[in-house]
């Protein structure tokens, strides 16, 4: 048989496209330790009791390892209590609710507890004065971006920004009718934060952008001051149409 003779080779099969994945995908993560920085102040007291409240595993971080056993004795609900360098290093996921003023050098004394740990930023760099709250300028752009530079080897997100303390710490209030724009640069992480956010009955995880979008979020928080002062409300968010 000459080569002309030969059979013509079987074309070649395009690849198989993956399923798309559906969005709403997202993980178990009942079984995870979460660590709130912070924790003793309002925010991360409301956040802690929370998910605690859900049947998280939390535990409270502060400065003063006593002071965090005392907010975690209050709450109760099997939280416990321990200094931020303990808390890092028993989570799985940090949440860090300190005070602005104190985001940078927090995040730096704990670069070495927090490597590799899911790290998520709630932190809004805001400053009051007679005219009501008002963004900060940032310079990294915003403190999940300054998080970010300082912690180089965690993988950091953003989230739950928009929530009222009141509410949160509120043992009356059994749902939290709210949405919680996440942010991050990595699909696992940011959905392992808005399953988090999802065990808390009303409240449902939004993936919002990746971390360069953090600025519009967390300055949001001064809209939502302007519109609770207004109103005498608690406002939170909520995305229509998905």
């Amino acid at each position: 048989m000459t080569t002309n003779d030969a059979p013509a080779a079987a074309p070649a099969k395009a690849p198989a496209k993956a399923p798309v994945r559906d969005p709403w995908e997202l993980p178990d993560v009942s079984g995870l330790v979460v660590g709130v920085l912070g924790g003793t102040g309002d925010q991360g007291r409301g956040l802690a009791y929370r998910l605690a409240r859900a049947g998280q595993k939390v535990i409270i971080g502060s400065r003063a390892a006593e002071r965090a056993q005392t907010a975690a004795d209050e709450l109760g609900l099997g939280i416990e209590g321990a200094d931020n360098s303990e808390c890092a290093r028993r989570s799985d996921i940090v949440i860090v609710a300190v005070p602005w003023d104190g985001h940078a050098k927090t995040l730096e004394a704990l670069r070495e507890d927090l490597v590799g740990k899911l790290v998520v930023d709630c932190v809004n760099p805001l400053g009051f004065d007679k005219q009501g709250a008002y963004a900060l300028k940032v310079e990294e752009g915003s403190a999940a971006q300054q998080a970010a530079a300082l912690l180089p080897d965690s993988r950091v997100t953003a989230a739950f920004h928009h929530l009222s303390a009141v509410l949160l710490q509120d043992e009356s209030i059994e749902e939290i009718d709210t949405d919680v724009m996440v942010l991050g640069e990595v699909r696992a992480d940011t959905d392992i934060v808005q399953a988090l956010a999802g065990r808390i009955p009303g409240m449902r995880g939004v993936f919002a952008g990746r971390l360069r979008g953090a600025h519009q979020v967390e300055s949001l928080v001064a809209n939502l001051i302007s519109v609770n002062r207004r109103y005498k409300a608690h406002a939170g968010l909520r995305i229509t149409d998905v």
